[in-house]
């Protein structure tokens, strides 16, 4: 496990049946991290609506990620195997459920310190309660964060995907530029060389120099 991750793809975490998870697996996914509760007045809703988002975008590379957790109002008690029992038979949920952590304090899991590590103003540093969310982008960096209280319906899971799409459309336009102006600084180059070494027709010889330039540019 990384001592300093870059992201969350560099740290392994435990699944409900004490295997290691490589988070790497879910490099290129956006991701919703939540720490779970099964007995609080918030398990429900959150419970129901997670399940209508990861319907709605798992197609997409979309997951959810749970972390049960036993800090906020001893409303996590049971074990691995009851917690897995009660979600999956209740609520027929189909997102990984992981092993039970700690979310806050010194035992704080590496993976929630690494969430919690960004400047996330007024959340402060500490999670509050059962169901608070985390979105991670497809490079394993949390982009942004959200209260216990908010419902999973009205995270902007779809802005993450626009984001990354722009981020890679601008990375392609930005080279494509770049190749486009070397091109010209090379045909004009390449114009004046044949043009100075010639005789007869400058115009001619500019002509030759720009169809040679182009043939050789699309056999390349």
């Amino acid at each position: 496990m990384a001592n300093h991750p870059k992201s969350i793809h560099d740290l392994t975490v435990k699944d409900a049946n004490g295997n290691d998870v490589d988070l790497s697996i879910y490099d290129g996914k956006v991701l919703l991290i939540v720490n779970v509760a099964s007995k609080c007045g918030l398990t429900n809703s959150n419970y129901a609506e997670l399940n209508q988002l990861r319907a709605k975008y798992k197609d997409q590379g979309f997951e959810i990620l749970a972390f049960p957790c036993n800090q906020f109002g001893d409303e996590e008690p049971g074990s691995n195997e009851q917690i897995l029992e009660f979600i999956c038979t209740r609520f027929k949920s189909e997102f990984p459920i992981f092993d039970k952590i700690e979310v806050n304090g010194e035992n704080s899991a590496p993976l929630y310190k690494f969430l919690k590590s960004g400047k996330w103003g007024i959340f402060g540093d500490d999670i509050q309660w059962n169901f608070a969310k985390f979105l991670v982008d497809k490079n394993g960096q949390p982009v942004q964060r959200y209260y216990p209280t908010t419902s999973p319906l009205t995270i902007e899971v779809k802005t993450t995907f626009l984001k990354n799409q722009f981020n890679n459309q601008s990375v392609f336009l930005l080279v494509f530029y770049v190749e486009f102006r070397l091109s010209l600084l090379n045909l004009r180059s390449f114009c004046r060389e044949m043009c100075r070494n010639s005789s007869g027709s400058w115009m001619l010889h500019r002509r030759i120099a720009i169809i040679t330039f182009f043939s050789h540019a699309v056999n390349a």
